[in-house]
Protein backbone atom coordinates (compact mmCIF):
# COMPACT_ATOMS: atom_id res chain seq x y z
CA UNK A 1 0.00 0.00 0.00
CA UNK A 2 2.99 2.32 0.28
CA UNK A 3 2.90 3.17 -3.44
CA UNK A 4 -0.79 4.11 -3.16
CA UNK A 5 0.21 6.88 -0.75
CA UNK A 6 2.20 8.51 -3.58
CA UNK A 7 -0.96 8.89 -5.64
CA UNK A 8 -3.13 11.95 -5.20
CA UNK A 9 -6.88 12.07 -5.82
CA UNK A 10 -6.43 12.92 -9.52
CA UNK A 11 -4.06 9.98 -10.09
CA UNK A 12 -6.57 7.65 -8.44
CA UNK A 13 -9.44 8.95 -10.54
CA UNK A 14 -7.34 8.50 -13.69
CA UNK A 15 -6.55 4.89 -12.76
CA UNK A 16 -10.20 4.11 -12.00
CA UNK A 17 -11.38 5.73 -15.25
CA UNK A 18 -8.79 3.97 -17.41
CA UNK A 19 -9.73 0.60 -15.91
CA UNK A 20 -13.34 1.34 -16.80
CA UNK A 21 -12.51 2.56 -20.31
CA UNK A 22 -8.94 2.13 -21.51
CA UNK A 23 -9.91 3.56 -24.89
CA UNK A 24 -11.02 6.92 -23.52
CA UNK A 25 -9.42 9.83 -25.34
CA UNK A 26 -7.29 12.24 -23.36
CA UNK A 27 -10.02 14.88 -23.71
CA UNK A 28 -12.69 12.48 -22.38
CA UNK A 29 -10.42 11.46 -19.54
CA UNK A 30 -9.55 15.05 -18.63
CA UNK A 31 -13.26 15.94 -18.43
CA UNK A 32 -13.92 13.06 -16.01
CA UNK A 33 -10.88 13.94 -13.91
CA UNK A 34 -11.52 17.71 -14.01
CA UNK A 35 -8.02 18.56 -15.23
CA UNK A 36 -6.88 20.25 -18.42
CA UNK A 37 -5.99 17.84 -21.25
CA UNK A 38 -2.23 18.63 -21.01
CA UNK A 39 -2.20 18.06 -17.23
CA UNK A 40 -4.12 14.82 -17.64
CA UNK A 41 -1.81 13.64 -20.43
CA UNK A 42 1.29 14.30 -18.29
CA UNK A 43 -0.19 12.40 -15.36
CA UNK A 44 -1.10 9.38 -17.52
CA UNK A 45 2.42 9.32 -19.00
CA UNK A 46 3.92 9.51 -15.48
CA UNK A 47 1.65 6.70 -14.24
CA UNK A 48 2.77 4.59 -17.20
CA UNK A 49 6.46 5.41 -16.66
CA UNK A 50 6.25 4.60 -12.94
CA UNK A 51 4.62 1.23 -13.65
CA UNK A 52 1.17 1.91 -12.21
CA UNK A 53 -0.27 1.29 -15.68
CA UNK A 54 1.18 -1.91 -17.18
CA UNK A 55 -0.55 -1.67 -20.54
CA UNK A 56 -3.83 -1.58 -22.41
CA UNK A 57 -5.69 -4.56 -23.83
CA UNK A 58 -9.07 -5.63 -25.16
CA UNK A 59 -11.03 -8.08 -23.03
CA UNK A 60 -11.70 -10.92 -25.46
CA UNK A 61 -14.49 -13.42 -24.83
CA UNK A 62 -13.00 -16.93 -24.70
CA UNK A 63 -16.48 -18.42 -25.19
CA UNK A 64 -17.00 -16.50 -28.45
CA UNK A 65 -13.72 -18.00 -29.67
CA UNK A 66 -14.99 -21.52 -28.98
CA UNK A 67 -12.86 -22.02 -25.88
CA UNK A 68 -15.64 -23.46 -23.74
CA UNK A 69 -13.55 -24.95 -20.93
CA UNK A 70 -11.76 -22.97 -18.25
CA UNK A 71 -9.73 -24.95 -15.75
CA UNK A 72 -7.56 -24.10 -12.79
CA UNK A 73 -4.53 -26.36 -12.77
CA UNK A 74 -2.36 -26.90 -9.72
CA UNK A 75 1.18 -27.90 -10.55
CA UNK A 76 3.80 -29.53 -8.34
CA UNK A 77 7.48 -29.52 -9.16
CA UNK A 78 9.86 -32.42 -8.85
CA UNK A 79 12.12 -31.35 -5.97
CA UNK A 80 15.22 -32.48 -7.91
CA UNK A 81 14.44 -29.89 -10.59
CA UNK A 82 14.55 -26.78 -8.37
CA UNK A 83 17.61 -25.50 -10.25
CA UNK A 84 15.61 -25.39 -13.49
CA UNK A 85 12.57 -23.50 -12.19
CA UNK A 86 13.08 -20.50 -14.49
CA UNK A 87 13.24 -22.79 -17.54
CA UNK A 88 9.98 -24.42 -16.47
CA UNK A 89 8.37 -20.98 -16.02
CA UNK A 90 9.55 -19.94 -19.48
CA UNK A 91 7.95 -23.06 -20.96
CA UNK A 92 4.68 -22.38 -19.12
CA UNK A 93 4.67 -18.80 -20.47
CA UNK A 94 4.98 -20.19 -24.00
CA UNK A 95 1.72 -22.18 -23.82
CA UNK A 96 -1.09 -20.04 -25.27
CA UNK A 97 -3.63 -22.16 -23.38
CA UNK A 98 -2.24 -20.83 -20.09
CA UNK A 99 -3.87 -17.44 -19.52
CA UNK A 100 -2.43 -16.86 -16.07
CA UNK A 101 0.20 -18.48 -13.87
CA UNK A 102 1.00 -17.79 -10.23
CA UNK A 103 3.68 -19.15 -7.91
CA UNK A 104 1.81 -20.13 -4.75
CA UNK A 105 2.39 -21.45 -1.24
CA UNK A 106 0.78 -24.57 0.15
CA UNK A 107 0.45 -28.05 -1.30
CA UNK A 108 1.26 -26.96 -4.87
CA UNK A 109 3.93 -24.77 -6.43
CA UNK A 110 1.94 -23.06 -9.21
CA UNK A 111 -1.66 -22.28 -10.06
CA UNK A 112 -2.55 -21.89 -13.73
CA UNK A 113 -5.69 -20.66 -15.46
CA UNK A 114 -6.06 -22.70 -18.64
CA UNK A 115 -8.56 -22.52 -21.51
CA UNK A 116 -9.45 -25.26 -23.97
CA UNK A 117 -11.98 -25.97 -26.71
CA UNK A 118 -13.49 -28.92 -24.82
CA UNK A 119 -12.64 -31.48 -22.13
CA UNK A 120 -10.77 -33.71 -24.58
CA UNK A 121 -8.59 -30.76 -25.64
CA UNK A 122 -7.92 -29.96 -21.99
CA UNK A 123 -6.98 -33.56 -21.31
CA UNK A 124 -4.65 -33.59 -24.32
CA UNK A 125 -2.97 -30.37 -23.22
CA UNK A 126 -2.45 -31.61 -19.68
CA UNK A 127 -1.24 -35.09 -20.66
CA UNK A 128 0.70 -34.45 -23.84
CA UNK A 129 2.21 -31.06 -23.13
CA UNK A 130 2.07 -29.81 -19.54
CA UNK A 131 2.90 -33.12 -17.85
CA UNK A 132 5.78 -33.59 -20.30
CA UNK A 133 7.57 -30.44 -19.12
CA UNK A 134 10.78 -31.41 -17.33
CA UNK A 135 10.41 -30.78 -13.62
CA UNK A 136 6.64 -31.27 -13.40
CA UNK A 137 5.84 -34.09 -10.98
CA UNK A 138 2.08 -33.69 -10.49
CA UNK A 139 -0.85 -31.88 -12.08
CA UNK A 140 -4.33 -31.48 -10.63
CA UNK A 141 -7.11 -29.74 -12.51
CA UNK A 142 -10.42 -28.23 -11.46
CA UNK A 143 -12.88 -27.38 -14.22
CA UNK A 144 -14.79 -24.14 -13.94
CA UNK A 145 -18.56 -24.64 -14.20
CA UNK A 146 -19.51 -20.97 -14.48
CA UNK A 147 -17.66 -17.67 -14.64
CA UNK A 148 -19.16 -15.51 -11.89
CA UNK A 149 -16.81 -12.51 -11.81
CA UNK A 150 -14.33 -12.39 -14.66
CA UNK A 151 -11.21 -10.20 -14.54
CA UNK A 152 -12.13 -7.13 -12.54
CA UNK A 153 -10.59 -3.70 -12.08
CA UNK A 154 -8.09 -3.30 -9.26
CA UNK A 155 -9.69 -1.49 -6.31
CA UNK A 156 -8.35 2.08 -6.13
CA UNK A 157 -9.01 3.94 -2.89
CA UNK A 158 -10.69 7.31 -3.19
Amino acid sequence: MIDMEKLDKFDRIILRQLQENGRASNVELSEKVHLSPPQCFRRVKRLEAEGYIRGYAAQVSVARLGLDVIAFVSLTLDRDQNKKVRELEKTIRSFPEVLECYGISGDFDYLLKVVARDLKSLSNFLTDRLMQVPGVSAVRSTVCLEEIKPGSPVPIEK
